[in-house]
């Protein structure tokens, strides 16, 4: 176990690049992060230096806001063993913060999930719970199981979050049903990021809804909450001129800094010039990279779960084996930000798009998210082809 080093290369935090940079980790938290020139040597204990390959590149730990499991670990499945070991994977693969995602299941199943999910959230091993469901559209229910799907319950939410113990931080929810306006505004005063997605709603349902929760979330959530979108363009009517749906009031409000828009860019769920394009109109401050992970990744083509659902993976996309639909993803995080960067994004804004933003929508940002002095020393070395070389989280590096 290391919890003090010294670590040199390119720099990426903050959305800014510095070259010829240095990263000092001391007792777990970084000590000092920034052009290597500045580094005084002597107020600080003596460092071993960590060898690294020519090239290396020095991230924040990324932080992934959307994420059902991997490594065969199934977050909805609700047992601990293969939640943790899906953790586990996820912490070595880069992401050293994470929501663990539901979907839509029967109750006494989403109540028993979330107890295993509270117990890996007390012992600081995700950051929270994500709820994708199950007040979701029926019309654009994709891998969500429409047997369990409702409207909008104020009673049954309230159970999901005493279930949770305090660590349910977002939820998925479509606003053209009964009672979402209620069910943003209890969010809101729970502090739980209400998130727009699974929907049929017009751009109008959509702007009005979403510029409600901004506006509750200022009020009654953690500084700099803002409301999010699961997943952009999946899930979701296709922008279309002479409908534009929800993905156009999507776009505009995130490029007002009102909400944040997931991308699941992995190459499967969207197209690479879709992300460059979005990333380009509203800005890399409004767009969290995600993965939408399920149990496969990290594993070889196959038959898996999603919750209650059977998935066949093949060539690494994963997909209903009832009907075919898209059932989550199997890239890591740091595979969809070199898959962002080959895209055309420029690497400082993929990577802040997968560390700072996420970070403020948990209103995680001193701890976590950014190479600054106090902050929990959560580092991701890659190679310029944004390779991953070396993780470390907490000071801690993971084997």
């Amino acid at each position: 176990m290391t919890r003090s080093c010294l670590l040199t290369g390119t720099l990426l935090t903050d959305g800014a690049t510095v070259v010829d940079a240095a990263v000092a980790v001391v007792d777990g938290l970084i000590a000092y992060a920034g052009p290597r020139a500045g580094l005084d040597v002597a107020s600080l204990p003596a460092l071993a230096q960590m060898e690294l390959p020519p090239g290396s590149i020095l991230l924040p730990g990324l932080i992934d806001l959307h994420c059902h499991g991997a490594a065969g670990g199934d977050f909805p499945g609700g047992d601990p063993g293969a939640a943790r070991t899906a953790v586990d994977f996820l912490h070595r693969s880069g992401t050293t913060t994470l929501l663990a995602s539901l979907v839509t299941a029967p109750r006494e199943d989403l109540l028993r999930s979330i107890g295993t999910l509270r117990d890996l959230a007390d012992d600081g091993l995700i950051a929270g719970i994500h709820a994708e469901g199950p007040f979701l559209s029926q019309a654009r229910c994709g891998a969500q199981d429409p047997r369990f799907l409702r409207d909008p319950d104020l009673h049954f939410l309230g159970e999901l979050v005493a279930a949770a113990g305090g660590h349910l931080r977002t939820m998925t929810y479509a606003p053209e049903l009964p009672g979402a306006a209620g069910l943003v505004r209890e969010l809101a005063m729970r502090g739980v990021a209400p998130s727009l997605g699974h929907t049929d709603a017009d751009t109008r349902t959509t702007a009005d809804s979403l510029t409600d929760a901004a506006d509750l979330l200022a009020a009654f959530g953690p500084d700099n909450a803002r409301p999010t979108v699961t997943h952009l363009f999946n899930g979701m009517p296709p922008l279309h001129h002479r409908s534009p749906g929800p993905v156009a009031a999507c776009l505009q409000l995130a490029s007002a800094g009102r909400v944040a828009v997931e991308l699941v860019a992995d190459g499967v769920h969207l197209d690479p010039e879709t992300v460059r394009m979005v990333v380009g109109l509203v800005g890399a401050a409004n767009v969290a990279l995600v993965t939408d992970s399920m149990a496969a990744t990290g594993l070889p083509d196959g038959e898996y779960d999603l919750g209650p659902a059977g998935v066949v993976v093949r060539d690494g996309e994963a997909r209903l084996r009832s009907n075919g639909a898209l059932a989550g993803g199997t890239a890591t995080l740091l595979d969809v930000v070199r898959r962002t960067v080959e895209a055309g994004v420029d690497p400082a804004d993929a990577v802040l798009s997968a560390t700072a933003v996420p970070a403020r929508i948990l209103g995680l940002s001193g701890e976590v998210g950014s190479l600054r002095t106090g902050l929990r020393a959560d580092v991701v070395v890659v190679d310029p082809d944004f390779r991953r070389v070396l993780v470390i989280r907490g000071g801690e590096v993971l084997a």
